[in-house]
């Protein structure tokens, strides 16, 4: 079983995980010692840990990270799949940004986008729960069940036969956490910062899975060819297995080809 912990966002796609008790901030980052549940055999961390470590690393501006517009639907599955991904991640920052109008609007987005892959039933009670907690401001409670709209997506499609689509909702999602992750480091770079982006386990899990996508339809799909790029240009700048620290430059570049990236998965011309 492999130990490299990966980022929080990651954990948004991948599994429902809920934050546990508050624990003492540390004063460097250890993230072997973080309290993390596994999935898939790579270890994530639990998500009040890391953000507690974000906020001792410079009390991210998390308002700043929001995006004006969560993107266009094109009725292309890959496409949707991906947003749905994005869309996801977007609501964890709008929580920690304690923006209960975005997070209102992205509960909205969730349950149009699950409609047009199918799903739009696993999410009805999701979505209206998280419209309302967000009313109350009750952030820890909209979290929950953003962590559990992610979850109730993922199994209406694999009961669908939707393996590869949900697969791509993961993705999308990481995409989205990567990239608001190394645009917060590089505001404030620390080598403990950068250190959160060392996952080579989850991204190589990842890419395995859209290499076996490539001989299905799903997987020559012009935006599914170039997330699989994406990721594959990505490798090299996460970090060497000698534990040394990821360049202020690689951060930049991770979150230049992340921003583009995203550019292609919200375009409306998929």
């Amino acid at each position: 079983m492999t130990k490299n912990p990966a980022f929080i966002l990651a954990a948004l796609s991948l599994a429902a995980l809920h934050p546990a008790p508050a624990q003492p901030t540390p004063e460097s980052v250890d993230l072997s010692k973080f309290p993390a549940a596994e999935v898939q055999n790579i270890v994530v961390p639990v998500p009040s840990e890391v953000f507690a470590v974000l906020d001792k690393l410079g009390t991210p501006n998390w308002r700043a990270e929001l995006r004006s517009s969560l993107g266009k639907n094109t009725g292309n599955r890959a496409q949707v799949a991906l947003l749905l991904g994005t869309v996801i991640a977007e609501g964890f920052i709008a929580v920690e940004a304690e923006d209960s109008e975005k997070v209102k609007e992205i509960g909205k987005e969730v349950l149009v986008l699950a409609e047009a892959i199918n799903v739009r039933k696993a999410v009805i009670t999701r979505s209206k729960s998280i419209m309302e907690k967000a009313d109350a401001k009750n952030w820890k409670a909209v979290r929950l069940e953003f962590d559990g709209a992610l979850q109730d997506v993922r199994l209406a499609m694999e009961e669908l036969g939707d393996d590869e689509l949900a697969q791509l909702v993961s993705i999308g999602g990481w995409l989205r956490g990567t990239q608001v992750l190394t645009s917060i480091v590089s505001k404030n770079y620390t080598p403990d910062g950068a250190g959160l982006l060392y996952q080579p386990d989850l991204l190589t899990y990842f890419t395995n899975r859209l290499d076996g996508m490539r001989s299905t339809r799903l997987g020559r799909d012009e935006l599914v060819v170039k997330i699989r790029k994406t990721l594959t240009g990505i490798r090299p700048l996460i970090g060497k297995d000698d534990g040394s620290s990821i360049s202020v430059e690689n951060v930049q570049r991770i979150n230049k080809t992340t921003t583009e990236a995203l550019v292609a998965i919200t375009s409306n011309e998929n």
